[in-house]
């Protein structure tokens, strides 16, 4: 592999990180893949960006922040793209085309989410890269994979959340579908895509044999809908949309407390359904034949539900989460984004983070999710204006190999 014979300096996190002197090279845009190399990023990988001269479009993307009131750089950008350098190709200009083939000679990880066939035209493919570069990992992200009659299909985060069937249970059973509020698709699709490159490499390294890793965002969805085909195979009924309820269990879903504040309850077990008759002081419901067993409670959600939200509308969601924390019951408040980041839990386990802009502006973004002993992430390259790494990444990559 290339990064036991010649590391980088420039970019690695310090000597301990995970992926010291791995090198990355990314030909990405908008979400699925940018996230998945900003993961490798925060690992410690060396990333390069490859823009194009007028940069990456989400570059564009509102909210655009900055040290003025008038920013100019995109939030989204800037918390894809933490922790790698970026660079300028023209791709179509034949010396361009040149450079980022001396790139990738020198390159672990190539990583792309164009569609199909599009670098294959440049002569960027896999199979042109492999015959430069013998063990490469190659990783292409696309929405629906590189074969079968969906190849060529348009594959926005949403579309995807269609034809995967993930807004067929999303939203209320009588309303029309819903996405889910989270970009699942892509950002989900960018973490099989991140572990699948480092499964990749751990066989390169071992093997020295290349890999080329198909991700399709659709099959990841599916593969996400574990529990939606599990019952579809296992009971031939198609899953529905049930709105915050689970169509296994209950009282599984939301509440509504006095105060007009939401709140969750999962009791999904019949000793947690034991304890919430104990927190609500209703010792009866455990026999009543209704809700017995979990599939009985299942069945007879509806009914459930009627008999809890009464009992729960005398009470303020805060006092309704107090009591079933203290009986081990899990629960929770539906909080907002501003609620959750402000937490005490989001400030003490210390998840936020401080980047810096170009222009000097300084915006947070949330840290790598994974504690690993022994390793502590930290935001060490900060978002950065295109084309800002082009000479010390060609110094390190193209002429530091040809001496």
């Amino acid at each position: 592999m290339n990064y036991h014979k010649q590391k980088s300096t420039q970019s690695q996190q310090g000597a301990d990180a995970p992926l010291a002197g791995v090198r990355v090279l990314e030909f990405g845009h908008y979400a699925a893949g940018p996230y998945a190399t900003m993961l490798l990023a925060d690992w410690g990988a060396d990333v390069v960006k490859v823009e194009p001269l007028d940069g990456e479009p989400m570059r564009h993307w509102p909210p655009l922040v900055g040290k003025d009131d008038d920013g100019t750089y995109g939030m989204n950008f800037a918390t894809l793209n933490r922790n790698k350098r970026c660079i300028e190709i023209n791709l179509k200009d034949p010396a361009g085309l040149t450079r980022a083939i001396n790139l990738c000679k020198s390159a672990d990880i190539i990583l792309e989410n164009f569609r199909p066939g599009v670098l294959n035209g440049l002569g960027l493919g896999f199979e042109d890269v492999v015959k430069i570069n013998p063990d490469i990992v190659y990783c292409s992200v696309t929405g629906y994979g590189q074969a079968g009659p969906y190849r060529d299909r348009g594959a926005f985060d949403v579309a995807i959340q269609a034809a995967s069937g993930i807004m067929s249970v999303t939203g209320e059973e009588q309303g029309a579908p819903a996405k889910c509020g989270v970009a699942l698709a892509d950002y989900g699709t960018g973490v099989f895509a991140a572990l699948s490159c480092v499964t990749a490499l751990r066989r390169a390294e071992k093997t020295g044999k290349p890999g080329y890793l198909d991700v399709s965002m659709f099959s990841c969805m599916l593969s996400l809908a574990n529990l939606q085909t599990s019952e579809f195979w296992g009971s031939g009924t198609v899953p529905k949309r049930l709105g915050s309820r689970h169509p296994k269990a209950a009282p599984y879903q939301a509440y509504l407390g006095s105060d007009g504040k939401w709140f969750i309850l999962a009791a999904g077990s019949d000793r947690l359904w034991h304890k919430v008759c104990d927190v609500i002081e209703a010792p009866e419901l455990v026999n009543d034949p209704r809700f017995f067993t979990p599939g009985a409670r299942a069945d007879n959600q509806v009914e459930l539900e009627e008999i809890l939200a009464k009992v729960f509308s005398n009470s303020p969601a805060s006092v309704w989460t107090q009591k079933f924390d203290a009986a081990a019951v899990p629960a929770a408040a539906i909080n907002n984004y501003s609620e959750a980041l402000g937490s005490e839990h989001v400030k003490e386990t210390g998840l936020l983070h401080q980047m810096e802009l170009p222009d000097g502006g300084h915006v947070p973004t949330v840290g790598n999710p994974v504690a690993l002993s022994g390793y502590d992430f930290k935001v060490f390259h900060h978002p950065a204006d295109s084309g800002t790494h082009n000479d010390e990444v060609d110094a390190e990559w193209i002429d530091g190999a040809n001496q």
